[in-house]
């Protein structure tokens, strides 16, 4: 399996990028079929993992008050209460409320997670969102240098808001994740960093250095 590498040095029409040869890409990570039911179970888990218990409802024995009976068991002819801090109370406890000690969290093994990164890594490639860079690095961290760097790209991205693309880079490059920094539908991260959840947030994906890049993505041996 084999995809272009491409490059964006120097002067270069919009959607113009040169061609820098070809690189070899695995099956294990590129190759592999579609599988729903994973990627959903994956991305379920990393979201809930993220979820933060913020609602919470005191119940009858958390709210103030309402120690005293509010009148004698017997003989007034109501119904009987120990306490104004009953559920059935206006101003009481609240009973199945949310609470903020409540563990939301799915646990997926290792394997499960990076076999879902490399399904939607095969989608994205099978699908025309995956540019392979020979290098991205610019002169100057400054924006307007990273949106001419991205208009030279074969994508759409600065066209529509909604073609958000993730940058994934083979090392740490403070100058190149400043350049981008204020362009709101654009995440630069780390190759080694990629997970199933960012590759559904950003439509398009570039790897740069793709040589390096692949062989630091998290990687297991498939059935």
């Amino acid at each position: 399996m084999q995809a272009q590498v491409y490059s964006t040095e120097g002067n270069l029409p919009a959607g113009k990028a040169g061609k820098a040869g070809v690189i070899e890409l695995p099956e294990g990570i590129f190759g592999l079929p579609w599988n729903g039911d994973l990627v959903k179970q994956v991305v379920d888990s990393l979201m809930s993992s993220k979820r933060k218990n913020i609602a919470h409802a005191k119940t009858r024995g958390e709210v103030r008050g309402g120690g005293r009976k509010p009148w004698q068991q017997k003989g007034t002819g109501r119904a009987r209460h120990g306490s104004t801090r009953s559920p059935i109370w206006v101003g009481g406890g609240v009973a199945h409320g949310p609470r903020n000690d409540k563990n939301y969290d799915r646990t997926v093994s290792k394997k499960m997670r990076i076999k879902a990164l490399h399904t939607l890594l095969s989608k994205k490639h099978k699908d025309g969102e995956i540019i392979f860079l020979d290098s991205l690095s610019l002169p100057e961290a400054k924006t307007k240098m990273a949106i001419s760097t991205l208009k030279t790209l074969p994508f759409e991205v600065m066209k529509k808001r909604k073609n958000a693309l993730a940058i994934a880079l083979a090392d740490k490059n403070r100058e190149t994740e400043r350049a981008f920094k204020n362009i709101g539908n654009v995440q630069v991260l780390e190759a080694r960093n990629l997970d199933p959840l960012t590759l559904l947030q950003y439509k398009y994906l570039v790897l740069e250095n793709p040589d390096k890049a692949i062989k630091v993505l998290p990687n297991i041996k498939h059935d």
